[in-house]
């Protein structure tokens, strides 16, 4: 990670990182298995109204909540590809969050995508934009429809889980009990973006 350093693990990530301002932007307008860009980033976070500071974590809700606990759950929602990542690297943002299956598209578009391009860059790209700038990624949130653009803190501390790649995580809003972002009825789990996780939870993933 960060141009050629050893990948954190989970125990060794700075856990200020998880406890910070949150911000959320809405996709789920974008079509399943779309590839934001950069600039649509750009624009979500615009009509934010805010502007993003070192650390903020940001959330994304896409298609894919809505498809939570179906069969449509590993296929929905848009994705999140290198140059949207870095943008959002590149602007001091080390935690992210989405509640689809992965922060990538959904694998079964970008296999489509792959047999007729024969391209291997675009397999997991967004979880390898970690290699530049190390990160967190939270996948299977849930209830981020519920919640303001700005204006609430998230609580994200991952499981320490001794030298490994990631670790479930329960995120909510500590200022307001009820709000709870992880899909029900099982944590979300925090990891670098390196590593796959089961839908049971929701995991924190280290981005090496």
């Amino acid at each position: 990670m960060n141009g050629g350093e050893r990948a954190w693990t989970i125990d060794e990530v700075p856990l200020d990182w998880f406890y910070r301002p949150g911000v959320k932007l809405d996709f789920r307008e974008f079509s399943d298995g779309h590839v934001v860009t950069a600039a649509e980033v750009a624009e979500r976070v615009a009509a934010t109204g805010h502007e993003l500071k070192p650390l903020d974590i940001v959330l994304m809700n896409t298609r894919a909540g809505a498809a939570y606990g179906t069969s449509a759950y590993i296929d929905s929602g848009c994705g999140f590809g290198r140059e949207a990542t870095l943008w959002l690297l590149e602007h001091g943002v080390r935690v992210l969050g989405t509640d689809g299956w992965s922060w990538d598209a959904p694998f079964s578009f970008t296999r489509r995508r792959f047999l007729e391009s024969r391209d291997p860059s675009i397999i997991w790209e967004g979880h390898k934009a970690g290699l530049d700038i190390g990160y967190c990624q939270i996948e299977r949130l849930a209830n981020l429809e519920e919640l303001p653009a700005t204006g609430f803190l998230v609580s994200c501390f991952p499981f320490k889980i001794k030298s490994a790649s990631a670790g479930f995580t329960r995120c909510g809003d500590p200022m307001t009990p009820t709000a709870r972002f992880e899909a029900n009825p099982n944590p979300a789990t925090l990891s670098w973006s390196s590593d796959l996780v089961d839908k049971t939870e929701s995991v924190i993933l280290v981005e090496p």
